[in-house]
């Protein structure tokens, strides 16, 4: 089984054309675009005719329009992934959306991992599987009305003929001969009007779409911005720093006031003023300065040294005596 299938396999050059003329034989459907299978109930049923029995249909829901709706389908899928062990990865995210080429890669998978599972080998009833899911039964009435369009337009003209049915459908044929000019004409004016405004509407769609992708690019982009600063102010080395602290005030805040900004700033500015310790070089060179200062106050205090020059023995002060007169320096003692 073919769980995991590379990016160049050839099941990924599978044209559109041939995987919606696989999924509407296999399953009885009339999909005309491989998006409308977003909602993941298609993709739900093919994986129960690849193991038939294993995925629980009366939970997959076929009237699926809104995300959350179709999530739930998805929910289903991954479920029935986890029971076969298959590690396939579902980018629901972009799936539900309805683009075209997120979904023509996954049913290109899809294709690729039915084939390699039963390659057709067992009969499958899809109408009556489907009528178990909800929403199902109109998906069987609606396959039901586009294969016997003739046989309903036999079956009416065998019908015996009845009274009320055949007034109103002569009132109706009156009413058009006696205006036939004006129904004429009013059939191709309204067809005509259709077919010039449905240009101008697929382009707005177009338009729209490629909007709507540049703008999550563009929220994608920046969210990853965000959160590389923000781990970075998670960093040990910086997190008590005042400038970060006020980085996450602006990044965490809730309400949208203006007033984190300030905020910001205040702790910023408050966290700036706070002395700083003194550097080692700075600490050395101001306890050099104050040694210096008692040195110099020692020299220029003359009562200290008279004091000290009293508390001096006889013999020691002779002894300092010739030392002066020998060095010539009074502040040589």
């Amino acid at each position: 089984m073919a769980t995991n299938i590379g990016i160049m396999d050839a099941a990924y050059f599978v044209g559109r054309s041939e995987i919606l003329s696989w999924i509407n034989s296999t399953l009885q459907l009339n999909l005309s675009k491989v998006e409308e299978a977003c909602s993941g109930a298609v993709h739900c049923q093919l994986l129960d005719a690849a193991h038939p029995g294993t995925v629980p249909m009366h939970k997959v829901n076929f009237d699926a329009k809104n995300e959350y709706e179709m999530i739930q389908n998805y929910k289903v899928l991954q479920d029935v992934f986890n029971k076969l062990k298959i590690t396939k990865h579902i980018e629901v995210s972009k799936l539900v959306k309805g683009r075209p080429l997120d979904n023509l890669e996954f049913m290109q998978w899809m294709k690729r991992y039915c084939d390699s599972v039963n390659s057709g080998q067992h009969s499958y009833n899809p109408l009556e599987r489907r009528e178990m899911c909800r929403g199902g039964g109109r998906e069987v009435s609606k396959k039901s009305a586009h294969s016997q369009p003739s046989n309903k337009g036999g079956s009416t003209s065998h019908r015996p003929p009845q009274s009320s049915h055949t007034a109103r459908r002569n009132d109706v044929s009156t009413a058009n001969h006696a205006n036939p000019v004006a129904a004429k004409a009013a059939k191709p004016a309204a067809a005509a009007a259709a077919a010039s405004a449905a240009p101008a509407y697929d382009q707005q769609i177009t338009e729209l779409k490629l909007s709507i992708d540049s703008l999550e690019k563009e929220r994608d982009f920046y969210f990853a911005k965000l959160r590389d600063i923000e781990i970075l102010c998670q960093t040990p080395e910086v997190e008590h720093s005042a400038v970060f602290a006020a980085i996450q005030k602006i990044l965490y805040a809730t309400d949208d006031n203006g007033s984190e900004l300030e905020e910001a700033q205040a702790m910023l500015t408050s966290g700036l003023q706070e002395a700083e310790p003194l550097s080692p070089i700075a600490e050395v060179s101001e306890e050099k300065s104050s040694s210096e200062n008692l040195k110099r106050k020692n020299f220029a205090n003359p009562e200290v040294d008279a004091a000290g020059i009293d508390n001096l023995s006889p013999r020691r002060r002779l002894s300092d005596v010739s030392n002066v007169h020998h060095n010539g320096s009074p502040l040589m003692i």
